[in-house]
Order: structure tokens, then sequence, then C-alpha cells
């Protein structure tokens, strides 16, 4: 998540202030600029602006920070999902990579569902499922960034292309919502199969009726 500040500059001697705009920084970043420039003594009600245009204050920014200090982090994350005409099952697959506490870690875990009606909606589904899970793993306020395989999906779930069909018209609507809640901005990413292999396997899995759910933390070289 990205931050605006906006403050009004108070020149030394003169009655007159100015309003003033930052770039957009992160929040570690925000935190040291507005320790400077309440420093400097020459701001005056500095406010601040995620990418949702919510209001914070310093204060609120630093709590935040305590927070996410404890929190996962670095969020990357990847999606598939599988889907049987016959039996009109769905096998949904996620994988969650992320930092906590100086570590990295590394989330997999599938689910089969019913009564869907095609591979796309199962699409939707597996990505609702990861916003599901970054809930419980008490990721907010954060950017992350998501990929997958299905090309149609990643451009409709990005706003580039116009999602026409009613039964995925919910699903978009109801991630929009869940991402919003938890504060969190994702920027989708399309890849090729090859690449999203790990999420492919665990939603072959679920459409065999073989759950994983496994935590494992990873370890460099």
């Amino acid at each position: 998540m990205k931050y605006v500040a906006t403050w009004l500059y108070q020149i030394h001697k003169h009655h007159k202030s100015y309003k003033m705009t930052s770039e957009e920084m992160t929040l570690e970043e925000a935190i040291i600029f507005a320790a400077d420039l309440e420093k400097s003594g020459k701001a005056k009600s500095i406010e601040w602006y995620d990418h949702a245009d919510t209001y914070w204050t310093t204060k609120q920014l630093r709590k935040l920070k305590t927070v996410t200090d404890t929190e996962p982090t670095d969020i990357q994350a990847y999606f598939d999902a599988g889907f049987d005409q016959t039996s009109k099952q769905s096998g949904l697959g996620i994988s969650i990579y992320y930092k906590q506490h100086h570590k990295n870690y590394r989330l997999r875990i599938n689910q089969l569902l019913e009564l869907l009606e095609d591979n796309n909606e199962a699409e939707y589904a597996a990505m609702y499922f990861l916003l599901d899970h970054l809930e419980r793993l008490n990721i907010r306020h954060q950017t992350i960034h998501v990929y997958a395989d299905s090309y149609v999906v990643i451009k409709q779930l990005g706003d580039e292309w116009p999602v026409y069909e009613e039964h995925y018209q919910k699903w978009h609507e109801r991630i929009e919502k869940k991402a919003s809640q938890l504060g969190i901005t994702v920027h989708y990413h399309h890849i090729p199969r090859e690449k999203n292999k790990e999420a492919d396997k665990l939603a072959s899995k679920a459409l065999n009726n073989v759950q994983v759910e496994a935590l494992s933390e990873l370890t460099q070289d």
C-alpha cells in the first residue's frame, strides 16, 4: 500500500501557509517523512491518503506500522482451477508466498466445490478462495501480486476487459468487495501455464478428492 501526504507549510515569520502534496510512498517511508516534517516545525495538519482515498492520521500510520511489523508482508500468490464438465465439480488450488518475522513462508491449499457452471467461474472462485485465506492470515492494507494462467479471468479481474456473463459478474463483485474490506490493492499478472504448475497440481488433487493444506518455511540455499 502506498500513501500520499498533504500538509500546510508555514513560512517562518509569515502568517501565510501553502498546501503541499507529496509523491506516493511506502508505509516505512511515510513514517520517516512524517517525523522529519514534524521536526522541521513548518508543517501543520498532516493528512495521509491511501490508494482507496482513505484518510489516515500520522498516529494511525504509526500504529499500523507496529502491527504490520509482525504480520505477513511481500505477498506473492498464485491460483488455478479445474472443472469437470460431467460431475460439475471444481478443484481450486492456491499458493501464497510471504514474509513474516524475517522468514519466508509458503502456504499451499486446495478445495473441492460443486455446482459451478464452467471453468472460468471456477477460476473466479479460486481467486475468492485466495482472498479468504489472505484474511485468515490477517493480511490487510497491503499491495499484493497475484498470478494465474487464465487470460480471460486475469484481464477481467484487472478491469482491462468487460464482464458480460452474470455469474462472472457476481464473483467479480464479491472479489472487489472482499479486497476493499481488507484494504488490499491487487495487481494481477497473467503467466504461462508452465509457470503455474503448483496451483494447477493443487486444483487437480482437489478434483481427485485429495485435500492439501500445508504451510512450510522456505530456506535459502
